[in-house]
């Protein structure tokens, strides 16, 4: 077969992803796709995978994408003609510690809000079910039967006939060279056998996508770490039905194999692929390749492996394979649109999940490719998700290797990442530090969380219950409601949106109205064509073309690329990323205004600054750019100033805060203020899953102008209609149990939802949680009304009660259950 010169589609790799999103576009979407794959199909990490299915994951989206790959492999054979190798085994998860059995306990809750059946059982019946266990160290386990495993390279083999069968055209022995680019996109690609041109390139290119991104100026921040694992003869009295094992406080898993076991695990001290190539590449000469076998290394597993199932220590080893995965900072994949090139898709970094994810990873990533956006709410995997520090190859590696090195850790709780750490610092860091702030990192900036009293230890000490900073974290709450505090969020994302049609530009992309007098602040969202809400900030006109757009941390390179994606064509306007050139100062609490009036001759009365507003104030020989907003539900400002006159205007504040009993406030401190004023979080309580009307967010909409937006026909199309779901708030009184979000929503006994954020509120003395109660005939007021409310919590279940306001105002009062 001919090599083409044109096809609409490029997807570049023949693993299981890259075949799995041709048969995808062709299947679903009748694309024209050719497939290019530079040795033969799965020849790069997927034919060695150990073949592993599991489904669950901490997002709702990402859950529903594994149980797809499940749901398709099923079924795959009858379609192609090809075996998959899939065997629904079930999957036992083994617990030796109360930490852990606390984490599968909200592990089978979390199974429960997403729909699925996870099961808690005793040692008894593990040993009932796996016979050559030894469990005598065993608290439980957990059982998820309609986890798997199957043939990696059968599946990959069954889905490239899939594809072919509608369609697609694959092509092996054809190597990518480089990108034909035009204003930023690729036209065409270029390879060893001849150029194709194209509309739209899918990066799948598995250990080798960083390289091939880099061809058209992408990064996509993976890298290759070597992954053992064993293959033994067989044992006798091992059922080929034998459900797979993950047991993570040995770091191992086993899955049953013609008879023995396959056997491998997530070391504490991983071996990256060192390539002696410039930049870490991976050779291209690398067909169905391993490394070398490592015993020394893989002795770890050995002895825990040995301890778990006896019987081993008589087996031998028929194979070890030791292979090359790509592994990623977060430990999560990566998809998307490339912010560099908005027509370069990516599908790589899978963490040994591959195969797991590939079903479900294809499926949404062709939707994603025809339709430009994500088809459900993908951040947690999203390219989108990183920023220019994932260049750093060396950064990179060290934290990928962390990350791999804690896959079978137990998952505290706000547990941080330490390594490449300090990374990107205020010019507050070291004053903080004199404070006794202990910091979080996020996207790179070193944030306080919160602030250790004298006497105790500045540092985390994670735990399942209430962690030590419990207590520290209240007295910043309190001091926020009462006297007045200053929070360091120089970490939040910037820009500057310019030119002669900049307000025509916002306003086609904002869902709230931005067309407001010079001085004025809007809150809005950035939504999807389906409604969904892409984005959460707040937008400063500072000019008649100029405006200045504040969004959170994490989100610096999703926003400011939505935004780019869609100025309207031909608009003469200009986005500039300014995060880094202005620090920000948040001053609240009841005595902020005096605190502000003491270093500022501007009036910052009510009457002269009232809320919603934004000044050009001077403070200590500065210009600062006040914006009179609120996270915490307290009178306050963000101060926004030039990032070298940080610590100038700090100090002042805190100097004239001194009468007020001025000090500095963490995060955490903010997450509780924010629970109880009821203000949405963007990833967890507000995503692309969810409309402003669901939220609660229908007032910061401009249906009622005669504008059009970015997602205004979705919510016509459902205005007006009794909503499925409803965003509303909880309340626990029991003190010792802990909300983290996922809980299970039971109204009446039955489930109908689950939390998506929950924490604690000192000044309620109260748990607290938020989450979305669904019904299918339609969540109304008297619908929420008549119901009695439980909560799930860890497998427990203890009686809550439904909020549908704010628990918290202003002036300070409570409102009542």
């Amino acid at each position: 077969m001919t090599l083409p010169t044109h096809a609409a589609i490029v997807v570049i790799g023949g693993g299981i992803i890259g075949c799995s999103t041709a048969y995808h576009l062709a299947r679903d979407h009748k694309a024209d796709v050719v497939l290019l794959e530079q040795g033969s199909i799965t020849s790069g990490s997927t034919w060695h995978a150990a073949g592993l299915v599991g489904q669950l994951r901490s997002s709702a989206s990402i859950t529903r994408v594994l149980k797809y790959s499940v749901d398709l492999y099923k079924g795959l054979e009858a379609e192609t003609g090809l075996a998959t190798g899939w065997k629904m085994t079930g999957c036992l998860r083994l617990a030796t510690n109360e930490d852990r059995w606390t984490e599968f306990k909200r592990l089978a809750t979390t199974a429960k809000s997403f729909g699925m059946d996870m099961g808690l059982l005793s040692p008894a019946e593990v040993k009932k079910m796996w016979p050559l266990m030894e469990t005598g160290d065993l608290v439980g386990a957990s059982w998820l039967p309609t986890d798997g495993q199957a043939s990696p390279s059968d599946i990959t083999q069954s889905l490239a006939k899939g594809a072919r069968m509608h369609g697609a055209k694959l092509f092996e022995k054809v190597r990518v060279t480089g990108f034909d680019m035009k204003d930023g996109r690729i036209v065409a690609v270029r390879t060893d056998q001849g150029t194709v041109r194209c509309e739209k390139v899918v990066n799948c290119a598995g250990q080798w996508a960083r390289q091939v991104g880099a061809m058209a100026g992408i990064e996509v921040p993976l890298q290759p770490v070597k992954h053992q694992y064993i293959i033994t003869e067989k044992i006798d009295g091992l059922a080929n039905d034998a459900p797979t094992i993950r047991d993570p406080d040995r770091c191992t898993y086993f899955k049953e194999e013609v008879g023995g076991l396959v056997m491998g695990g997530y070391e504490p001290n991983p071996q990256a692929w060192e390539t002696g190539l410039p930049g870490g590449d991976v050779p291209d000469e690398w067909e169905f390749r391993l490394f070398d076998d490592d015993y020394d290394h893989f002795e770890q597993h050995m002895m825990q492996a040995v301890e778990r199932v006896p019987a081993l220590a008589n087996v031998g080893v028929k194979q070890m394979i030791n292979g090359p995965e790509s592994f990623t900072p977060d430990g999560n994949f990566i998809l998307g649109s490339a912010p560099e090139c908005a027509n370069m898709f990516v599908g790589a970094g899978f963490n040994a999940f591959g195969i797991a994810s590939g079903g479900g990873a294809g499926w949404v990533l062709a939707q994603w490719v025809v339709d430009g956006e994500a088809p459900l709410d993908l951040w947690v995997v999203d390219i989108r998700r990183f920023s220019d520090m994932h260049r750093d190859r060396k950064w990179v590696c060290d934290r990928t290797l962390e990350a791999y090195g804690k896959h079978y850790t137990v998952g505290f709780p706000h547990e941080e990442y330490t390594s490449g750490r300090p990374r990107i610092v205020s010019p507050l860091y070291k004053r903080l530090k004199k404070h006794r702030g202990v910091f979080g990192s996020k996207l790179g900036w070193e944030r306080p969380n919160w602030f250790a009293p004298a006497g105790m230890e500045p540092q985390d000490v994670y735990s399942m219950g209430r962690q030590n900073w419990f207590g520290p974290v209240g007295e910043e709450h309190r001091h926020v409601r009462e006297k007045v505090g200053v929070f360091d969020q120089s970490s939040f994302s910037k820009y500057e949106l310019s030119g002669p049609d900049a307000l025509k530009a916002l306003d086609w992309i904002c869902a709230n109205d931005v067309n407001k007098p010079v001085g004025r602040l809007t809150y809005t969202q950035l939504l999807n064509t389906r409604g969904g809400i892409e984005a959460d900030l707040t937008v400063a006109r500072l000019g008649e073309e100029k405006f200045y757009i504040v969004t959170g941390t994490g989100f610096r390179t999703h926003d400011k690329a939505w935004i780019a994606d869609h100025i309207g064509e031909g608009l003469d306007v200009t986005l500039t990323d300014v995060t880094e050139k202005f620090g920000t100062l948040s001053l609240m609490g009841p005595q902020a205004r005096d605190v502000l009036a003491a270093v500022t001759t501007a009036d910052v009365s009510n009457a002269g600054f009232p809320f919603g507003h934004a000044r050009e104030i001077e403070i200590s020989g500065h210009r600062v750019r006040a914006l009179r907003v609120t996270y915490v539900g307290e009178l306050g400002w963000e101060l926004h100033m030039p990032i070298e006159a940080t610590g100038e205007i700090f100090d002042a504040l805190m100097e004239a805060g001194k009468p007020h009993d001025i000090r500095p406030i963490g995060y955490r401190a903010l997450e509780s203020l924010r629970l109880e004023k009821g203000y949405r979080a963007w990833g967890s309580d507000i995503t692309p899953n969810d409309t402003p009307q669901e939220a609660g967010l229908g007032w910061a909409v401009k249906l009622r102008k005669n504008t059009d937006f970015l997602g205004r026909r979705a919510l016509e199309k459902a205005n007006g209609a009794t909503p499925a779901k409803r965003f509303v708030g909880f309340t626990v009184d029991d003190p010792e149990i802990v909300l983290l979000g996922r809980e299970t929503i039971l109204r009446d006994g039955r489930p109908v939802g689950y939390l998506t954020s929950g924490g604690y509120g000192y000044t309620m003395a109260r748990n607290i949680g938020y989450g979305y109660v669904r019904e299918p005939d339609g969540v109304s007021d008297e619908f929420l009304a008549s119901g009695n409310y439980e909560l799930v919590v860890a497998m427990k279940t203890t009686p809550a009660n439904l909020h549908l306001q704010p628990l918290y105002d202003p002036s300070g009062e409570k409102i009542k259950s």
